[in-house]
């Protein structure tokens, strides 16, 4: 493998939300070789619905998705926590990836979570019910690559994280160890 394609999946669609911040930074961080790509247009998505399932006929949108996703090397995802749990949009975006079942773009594809939230508790459980969905919808969920970022209002307030030290040091690191699982996975 001679370039690692990740996609970045941001489950806050605010254009100004920080979860997208840290993804923007994590393309900063990314090494000769790696190519972070943000994926744009999980809004269009409708829900999923296995009425809309339906061969050659899912909605552009979802197609898209998974094209996407099944053209990558790994996925990057960016939730933050939204009534304790990961966005509808982020769950969204599984459902349409996971199928058809047992052969969806998801399976065995590796899969770093990075959570992010104005809490102290940094989003852990979102970032839980991330990687519990990811991993029963058939990713390979890199624990190594885990990362969580609390009480991003203060820190990340007046500045980007693209400008703090500390946090480019650990998405580098995520990013890292999703490259090493994405050529590990290419070889197996």
């Amino acid at each position: 493998m001679s370039q690692t394609r990740l996609l970045a999946l941001v489950g806050s669609l605010r254009a100004a939300s920080i979860n997208r911040r840290l993804a923007e930074a994590a393309v900063r961080t990314a090494p000769e070789g790696v190519d972070i790509a943000i994926y744009e247009g999980l809004s269009d998505i409708p829900f999923y619905n296995e009425d809309l399932d339906v061969e050659g006929a899912v909605p552009a949108a979802a197609q898209a998705l998974r094209d996407a996703v099944g053209a990558s090397d790994g996925l990057l995802i960016f939730t933050p926590e939204y009534n304790g749990t990961l966005p509808a949009v982020l769950k969204n975006a599984i459902d349409w990836a996971s199928r058809p079942y047992g052969a969806g773009a998801l399976k065995a594809r590796p899969v770093a979570v990075v959570s992010a939230s104005i809490s102290s508790n940094a989003a852990k459980w979102s970032h839980g019910d991330a990687v519990k969905a990811f991993g029963v919808a058939g990713a390979l969920v890199v624990d190594d690559a885990s990362l969580n970022f609390g009480g991003i209002g203060q820190r990340f307030g007046e500045t980007h994280p693209a400008d703090d030290a500390e946090a480019l040091t650990q998405l580098a690191a995520t990013v890292h160890q999703l490259n090493e699982a994405a050529k590990a996975a290419a070889n197996a």
